[in-house]
C-alpha cells in the first residue's frame, strides 16, 4: 500500500474542509431544513435588537430593521392572498412582506369581533378586517371612533360565502313577508338581508328578526327552531338545508354579488407613523392576488397556509376560496372611488346605505360619518405607478348572452313593483321617472349583478288592447335602455315582456277605480336567475 506524503495529508484536509463549507452552503440555501435554520438565527437576531421596540407600541414610527405588523383575520377565504405572500399567519423571514418591504406580519386567528375590536382599541392589534357595509357600526360610536379608524384596502366581494336559506312553501324573496328569520347582530347578515328585502319591496319591519350572536347559531335555529328563514354562512347553507326537509337555498352572494365585501382598516395614527408599511402591506397583497388569479399552484399553495391556519383541510381550504373573489388593485380604484368612470357597486354606496339603516332599525344611535372621512386612499395611490398590466385591472362585469325561451320564462328570485308614470299614449321616460328609477331600483340592479333582470310593462284596460300591449313592451325597454344607458349594464341582461292590461294587480281585475287603474299602470322588474 502506498504511504502519503505530508504535503497529499493536507490537500486532502483541504479538500475536505472545502466540501463541508460548500456542502453545508448548499443545505443552508437549498433546503427546507437549511432555510429553516436561517430564518431561526435570523429572528433570533432581529428579535433581541428590537423587542423592545415593538412590545405594545402599535403606534410605532416606520423603520426597516423588521418591525411586525400584527393583523387580525377571521375564518374567511378571502385573507388567502395574504398568507400566500407571508408564507404563513405567522411573521418569519421567508415573508415577502419582509423581503421586499422590510417589515414582517404576524397574523392572527380571532372570530369573535368584539373581543378584536378591543385588543385592537388597547394597542394589542394594527389592522383589523371587516365588511364596508358594517363599518358604520365602529365609525359612528364615539368610544371607538375616537381611534379614528381609516379603511385602507378592499379585501374581496363574497361569491356564495354567505346565504339565504328557507323552508318549504318560500320560494321567493317576497314569500318572506311575515316570516321569523334568524339573523346574526349586528353583522353583514343584516345587510344581506336588508338588500335582498328591498329587491322585493319590503323593508325590515316586514318580517319577524330573530337575533343571534352569529351565523352559526342562526343555523342551529333554523335547524331546531320555529324558524322560516335563516342568513347563514357557507358551508352551513348546505349543510342545514340537507338536514331539513322540504328546505332549500333561497339566494346566494353568487347572485347578489356586490353586497358584501370585506375590507381592513387601521387608526389614522397608526397609518400617519408607518405609512410605507401600510403602503407595501397593501401592495403586497395585491401581487399576491395577481398571483394567484394568474396560476392554479400559487391558489393550492395559498390553499395550504389557509388550512393550517383555520385548522382545516386542504380540500375544505380551497372551498373556502372557491366562495369569494379576490379583489386586486383595479378593484381597489373603483370601491374607494378613485375611477371617475366606474358606475357599479363602490364602498360609500355600502357603507352609506347601511349607516342609514343601522340608525333606522335602532342599532345605531346616529349616522356614521360619511365614507370619505373614514378612509385612506393613500397606499393605492402610492401603489398605481407599480401595478400595472392586466393582472391588476379590475373585473370586468358579467356578459350576457340573448335571453333563451327557458330563461325569459324562469321564476323570479324576487318582484319588485314601480309605478312609472308615462305621458299619455307616450313610451319615453320623463325626468321624474329615471330619478324614481334611480332611487328605487338601480341599486338593486347592481347589488344583484349576476343575475338576469326582467322588465314587465302594465296597462289598465282603457283604449285598444292590441296598442296596450305594444305600448307596455315599448315602456319597459326604455326602462332597460335607460339602465342600460346610464349605469353600462349589459343589454342582454334584460327580457323584454308586454303584458298589457293582462296581468292587472289582485283585486283590480275589473279596473273599476282610478285608483286600480293607476295602480295596473306600472312597471314590474324581476330578477331571474341565469
Amino acid at each position: 500500500m502506498a504511504r502519503l506524503t505530508g504535503f497529499s495529508k493536507l490537500l486532502i484536509t483541504l479538500a475536505i474542509l472545502a466540501l463541508v463549507v460548500f456542502g453545508g452552503k448548499y443545505i443552508l440555501d437549498n433546503t427546507s431544513f437549511g432555510k429553516n435554520l436561517k430564518d431561526q438565527a435570523e429572528e433570533a437576531s432581529s428579535s433581541s435588537g428590537d423587542s423592545r421596540s415593538d412590545r405594545g407600541n402599535s403606534n410605532a414610527s416606520d423603520n426597516s430593521d423588521g418591525k411586525t405588523l400584527r393583523v387580525q383575520l377571521v375564518s374567511w377565504g378571502g385573507y388567502a392572498p395574504g398568507l400566500y405572500f407571508n408564507e404563513g399567519a405567522q411573521a418569519n423571514m421567508r415573508s415577502r412582506f419582509m423581503k421586499d418591504y422590510g417589515f414582517k406580519v404576524d397574523f392572527k386567528l380571532e372570530n369573535d369581533l368584539i373581543n378584536a375590536l378591543n385588543a385592537w382599541m388597547a394597542g394589542e392589534y394594527d389592522v383589523l378586517v371587516q365588511t364596508a357595509d358594517a363599518f358604520p357600526l365602529y365609525t359612528a360610536p364615539d368610544e371607538i371612533n375616537a381611534n379614528k379608524p381609516k379603511a385602507f384596502m378592499q379585501v374581496d366581494w363574497s361569491r356564495g360565502g354567505d346565504a339565504i336559506i328557507v323552508k318549504r312553501g318560500i320560494n321567493t324573496l317576497n314569500d318572506l313577508k311575515g316570516k321569523k328569520i334568524a339573523v346574526a347582530v349586528p353583522s353583514p347578515a343584516q345587510t344581506l338581508l336588508i338588500s335582498s328585502l328591498q329587491a322585493a319591496g319590503l323593508k325590515y319591519g316586514d318580517v319577524e328578526v330573530i337575533t343571534t350572536q352569529d351565523n352559526l347559531k342562526a343555523a342551529e335555529l333554523f335547524r331546531s327552531g320555529d324558524i322560516d328563514a335563516a342568513v347563514v354562512w357557507s358551508p352551513d347553507d348546505v349543510i342545514a338545508t340537507r338536514e331539513v326537509a322540504g328546505s332549500k337555498i333561497l339566494l346566494t352572494t353568487r347572485e347578489q354579488s356586490h353586497i358584501i365585501g370585506d375590507i381592513m382598516f387601521a387608526s389614522q395614527d397608526f397609518i400617519d407613523d408607518n405609512k410605507s408599511m401600510i403602503n407595501g402591506f397593501y401592495e403586497g397583497w395585491m401581487k399576491a392576488v395577481a398571483e394567484l388569479s394568474a396560476n392554479k399552484s400559487n391558489r393550492e399553495i395559498a390553499a395550504k397556509y389557509l388550512a393550517e391556519l383555520n385548522g382545516v383541510p386542504v380540500e375544505d381550504a380551497m372551498g373556502m376560496m372557491e366562495n369569494v373573489y379576490f379583489t386586486g388593485h383595479g378593484d381597489n380604484k373603483n370601491f374607494f372611488g378613485l375611477n371617475t368612470s366606474f358606475r357599479g357597486k363602490e364602498g360609500q354606496d355600502l357603507y352609506g346605505d347601511m349607516a342609514r339603516k343601522f340608525v333606522e332599525i335602532g342599532d345605531a344611535e346616529k349616522i356614521a360619518p360619511n365614507w370619505r372621512s373614514v378612509i385612506y386612499n393613500g397606499a393605492i395611490l402610492n401603489a398605481d405607478g407599480n401595478l400595472k398590466g392586466a393582472g391588476y385591472a379590475a373585473e370586468k362585469s358579467k356578459t350576457f348572452t340573448p335571453a333563451t325561451a327557458k330563461e325569459r320564462a324562469a321564476p323570479a328570485i324576487a318582484s319588485k313593483p314601480l309605478s312609472i308614470a308615462f305621458n299619455t299614449g307616450a313610451f319615453e321616460l320623463t325626468q321624474n321617472a329615471k330619478t324614481l328609477i334611480d332611487i328605487q331600483f338601480a341599486d338593486v340592479a347592481k347589488t344583484f349583478g349576476n343575475v338576469r333582470v326582467r322588465v314587465e310593462g302594465n296597462t289598465d284596460n282603457v283604449g285598444n288592447k292590441a296598442m296596450n300591449m305594444d305600448l307596455s313592451k315599448k315602456r319597459a325597454q326604455s326602462v332597460a335602455d335607460y339602465l342600460s344607458n346610464q349605469y353600462g349594464m349589459d343589454k342582454n341582461r334584460f327580457v323584454i315582456i308586454g303584458n298589457g292590461p293582462d296581468k292587472p294587480v289582485a283585486g283590480c281585475e275589473t279596473n273599476a277605480t282610478e285608483a286600480c287603474k293607476s295602480k295596473n299602470r306600472r312597471t314590474e322588474f324581476q330578477l331571474i336567475a341565469g
